[in-house]
């Protein structure tokens, strides 16, 4: 909208920031843990505007907490390099080869791209890992796979930490085995601990997808954890969303407040999500 005088019209701007702050009001200081997936991240721009995004949540009180994916770079790193992957039952073994790629891409250009962004916006952004401080420690998942782990002991007193500093914590999802081994953890799988162990407000899973979808392929707005439940036994979720839905009825029992899948590449996710009434993608609240 533009004024006579050719110059801007901000009142839109001023009302939607004006509705926007019972939402503000209701997240002041709140946790919200934020796992952007490796398909999530898009273009330097989509990913700008994501940084923006969460250096605006702090800036009005609320304390985000970043879990980077990268999967789609691991692919890419491990065909450049030449390193054959082994999959048993359509996963991929991670031998010692394999995991130290993955751990150079999570630990460093994914995760380093997302703390330049944040910083680039007026953050303080800081990249760790699960193995930073203790934060993850973790066991074997399947002895076939190798080097995947599963989170057993969670410790986010670093965390807090940088919460009382204002940081930003950007963590990849790495966790360390009690014998010193370092371990590839799935991404959800880590933000859904993580958002438990801080008992956090909102956890939102950010992908490639809108949300959950019915028959019809519309997304459904609201789910309850019995319905998600009942909607992976009848094979209405199927598919890779069967584990985030999983990761979401996991942080809900662990004591998160409410969990949300959306999609990450649509403009604004977290934003609308939180500052609006109609929220984004599908949230999962506890029964």
């Amino acid at each position: 909208m533009k004024k006579r005088d050719g110059t801007q019209d901000w009142t839109e701007t001023a009302r939607t920031l004006s509705q926007a702050l019972p939402f503000m009001q209701r997240y002041d200081n709140a946790i919200v843990v934020i796992k952007l997936g490796g398909h999530a991240m898009g273009s330097d721009e989509a990913m700008q505007m994501f940084a923006r995004d969460v250096v605006l949540m702090r800036q009005v009180g609320i304390n985000p907490v970043i879990i980077n994916g990268g999967g789609p770079m691991i692919n890419h790193m491990l065909e450049k390099l030449n390193i054959q992957s082994e999959f048993v039952n359509g996963k991929r073994v991670t031998d010692q080869a394999t995991m130290e790629v993955v751990e150079m891409v999570l630990s460093g250009n994914v995760n380093k791209r997302i703390v330049q962004a944040i910083n680039n916006q007026g953050g303080l952004a800081v990249g760790l890992s699960g193995k930073d401080a203790n934060l993850i420690l973790c066991e074997q998942a399947d002895r076939e796979l190798g080097l995947v782990g599963i989170p057993t002991t969670i410790d986010p007193t670093v965390l807090q930490t940088l919460f009382t500093n204002d940081m930003i914590p950007v963590i990849a999802p790495l966790g360390a085995g009690k014998n010193g081994e370092t371990y590839n953890i799935n991404g959800d799988t880590v933000a859904g601990a993580i958002a438990a162990s801080l008992t956090a407000d909102r956890l939102l899973l950010l992908t490639d997808v809108e949300g959950v979808k019915n028959a019809k392929g519309d997304v459904i707005a609201e789910l309850s954890a019995d319905q998600i439940k009942e909607m992976i036994a009848t094979g209405a979720i199927a598919g890779g969303m069967i584990p985030k839905t999983e990761t979401a009825l996991s942080a809900i029992e662990g004591g998160v407040l409410a969990a949300v899948i959306l999609d990450g590449r649509a403009p604004n996710a977290c934003l609308l999500e939180l500052f609006t009434k109609q929220g984004a993608g599908t949230i999962i609240r506890p029964d």
